[in-house]
């Protein structure tokens, strides 16, 4: 009897935590803690939607807030309305992310920066072969390259700045469909499935220089750029993406902003997201080892799920092209 209550105490107990205890010695990188207050953060697409609401919340917090976008209207409209709401005046820049000698000298005229945040991006839900490849070619050029664009003309003086004690932060902007490839999405998935490829080796060279990588993922979110994108999304984007709902701008901003100051590699905005997030793990670099934890256990029941998903999407795709082939109306 003792040998089978010590049998059910090792199971139990024994080897979880052995199992924990692994996994915190092979966490890496560490935990760190990125202040934002009397930091500044440069936030590209900040003019509106989810950057407009990211600078709010910088600016609520004291920091020093840059805003980056095309529209030099916009961006005063932008400066406005965070002054009036938080009384902080944020620093605008007019620039197009794909033009790299304007960014650089934005970025130079606006000072050091502590939280280099690239939120900006373009969206276009599209079978290949009705989109332009004029059109894939500039969803590429601003979602991916003007992200390397701005990293390029930022790092050197993250590197080399006052206080290299002090943790700073390059978080980029990604998406679930940066997760997961969904129809309609080729374009802009291939966008945003390469900035994690760019952060995961980008924290790699960076590590040393104590300059901590982020990447968000959220949602469909309800911005003025989202109303335009559902005028021309296929209607098996809409059926097989249905079950997603949007998040408000708001809140994708609180999740962000509490991700960087965890110096949280991969961050989730909604329960949707935690569960990508763990079943597309992969060798990404995890700093909780409690989440660490979470992932190892639950890879197999996750790709359990996700193979379910995919059974989902297939039967509604080869339902829909039925559905086309027999002449009748589409439904879900």
């Amino acid at each position: 009897m003792a040998d089978a209550y010590f049998s059910l105490f090792t199971l139990i107990v024994l080897i979880p935590l052995a199992l924990i205890a692994f996994v915190y010695f092979l966490v890496r990188p560490r935990p760190v803690k990125i202040p934002i207050k009397n930091r500044h953060v440069f936030i590209t697409g900040g003019s509106s939607g989810i950057g407009l609401a990211l600078a709010h919340h910088a600016a609520a917090q004291g920091a020093r807030v840059s805003i980056l976008a095309r529209s030099r209207n916009k961006l005063e409209e932008a400066r406005n309305a965070v002054r009036l709401a938080t009384g902080i005046d944020v620093s605008v820049f007019a620039a197009d992310v794909r033009d790299y000698d304007a960014v650089k000298r934005a970025v130079d005229e606006a000072g050091p920066i502590d939280v280099l945040l690239l939120n900006h991006g373009v969206f276009v839900a599209l079978e290949l072969e009705k989109q332009e490849l004029s059109e894939v070619k500039f969803t590429l050029d601003v979602n991916l390259m003007g992200s390397f664009n701005l990293i390029k003309a930022a790092l050197p003086a993250m590197r080399t700045r006052k206080d290299p004690q002090q943790p700073v932060s390059i978080a980029l902007v990604s998406s679930q469909a940066g997760q997961v490839g969904i129809y309609g999405y080729a374009a802009y998935s291939a966008s945003k499935f390469g900035l994690r490829g760019l952060a995961e080796a980008l924290q790699q060279e960076v590590i040393a220089d104590n300059i901590h990588v982020s990447l968000i993922f959220p949602p469909d979110t309800d911005t003025p750029g989202f109303a335009e994108e559902n005028k021309r999304k296929p209607e098996l984007t809409k059926i097989i993406a249905s079950s997603s709902g949007a998040m408000k701008p708001e809140e994708v901003a609180q999740k962000t902003f509490d991700g960087i100051k965890s110096g949280s590699f991969i961050i989730p905005c909604n329960l949707e997201g935690i569960a990508l997030s763990l079943a597309t793990a992969g060798l990404s670099p995890q700093r909780s080892f409690l989440m660490a934890t979470v992932e190892v256990l639950a890879a197999g029941i996750l790709r359990i799920a996700g193979l379910c998903f995919q059974w989902t999407w297939y039967t509604s795709i080869e339902k829909w092209h039925n559905q086309r082939k027999a002449g009748s109306p589409q439904r879900s």
